[in-house]
């Protein structure tokens, strides 16, 4: 950590909801293999450098259902509403499997089309609730948002540290790319 008490390479476990109950639980959805292991890593550190102990946690639903050391009411508890919880990298055990990965350890891959093409770097990851998004910087311009599906990148390899780009999946194809509509009769189509 550093002198600030912010992380140095911050990896997002978790996202509070709201309160549960009247005893100061909250709500958390968790980005963990196994849901309830949010505290499995130790305290959990928000951007500003608040520290949070999971003393309980139990799945209700769709999130977790979580009690915190530090959080003693359920107004405490409202105020942390849409607070994400972060661990250091450090922390985490390597995946287990060559195909497994921390999103955040491919920050700063190169980005390419699977045809070679240099598109830009990945600078960040973003789920707005209907799966991953992947940022990524080009040489020139604004940045760009793709999915982060097998589709739309159908390639990483961490020994380059390389993402390659399926261009149509990944919605970079431009209008040009497509085949020009088929010559023919058009007496189907309606006059302009």
């Amino acid at each position: 950590m550093s002198d600030t008490g912010k992380l140095d390479h911050p990896v997002l476990l978790g996202v509070i909801g709201g309160a549960q109950g009247i005893k100061g639980e909250c709500r958390v959805r968790s980005f963990t293999a196994d849901p309830t292991d949010l505290g499995a890593y130790g305290p959990l550190v928000d951007a500003s450098g608040n520290r949070y102990t999971v003393a309980s946690a139990r799945l209700a639903k769709n999130v977790v259902v979580v009690r915190f050391k530090e959080v003693a009411d359920r107004n405490h508890a409202e105020r942390l509403n849409g607070r994400e919880l972060f661990v250091d990298r450090s922390v985490l055990p390597d995946p287990a499997d060559s195909d497994e990965f921390y999103l955040q350890d491919l920050v700063g891959y190169a980005v390419e089309t699977t045809a070679g093409e240099p598109i830009g770097t990945v600078i960040a990851f973003h789920d707005f609730g209907a799966g991953d998004i992947v940022e990524i910087r080009p040489s020139k311009g604004q940045t760009m948002m793709i999915p982060f599906s097998e589709a739309a990148i159908p390639v990483i390899d961490a020994e380059r540290r390389l993402m390659a780009v399926e261009p149509g999946p990944a919605g970079l194809a431009a209008a040009d790319d497509e085949p020009p509509p088929e010559s023919g009769d058009d007496a189907g189509s309606p006059e302009r």
